[in-house]
């Protein structure tokens, strides 16, 4: 169950959703802060500033269109950052590997498993003081039976 947590977690398109939700929220944080120091006030000072510059007001309520108009510039601005700082350079890369021009990950070669299983063996037949496996205990450092 673990691996196949595990697997999923490390799958191309988890880690690279999960980098594009960080990359996403904090840079929505500076859009949003440049959308209302800015773009908002401009908003309002195109449509007449004032008391009411940027919405209107029908029976007492006063409607906030340049709140709206905000929003939906901020929401532009974050999905075309993602979109060319994310999404862009990824699909670059995938086209390459698939083209061959760029190599994918590293698999180890036989030679380095072999290496590996072998450095296993030996740290798991090392003889341990007490284990009945030193020198003194009788196994001499082979690996007994059941545990083969």
């Amino acid at each position: 169950m673990i691996k196949g947590f595990k697997d999923f977690l490390l799958r191309g398109n988890v880690v690279d959703l999960a980098v594009a939700v960080v990359v996403g929220a904090a840079f929505t944080a500076v859009v949003t802060a440049f959308t209302s120091a800015f773009l908002r006030p401009l908003i309002q000072v195109f449509s007449g500033g004032g008391e009411f510059a940027g919405s209107f007001v029908v029976s007492g309520v006063v409607f906030d269109y340049a709140s709206f108009i905000n929003a939906i510039i901020t929401f532009v601005l974050t999905a075309a950052v993602i979109y060319f700082l994310v999404v862009m350079p990824l699909k670059v890369v995938e086209e390459r590997r698939r083209r061959g021009e760029e190599e994918g990950p590293a698999e180890p070669t036989d030679v380095e498993l072999l290496t590996e299983i072998r450095d296993l063996l030996k740290a798991r037949a090392r003889p341990v003081p007490g284990d009945g496996r030193d020198d003194a205990g009788g196994a001499g450092g082979r690996i007994p039976q059941q545990d083969r």
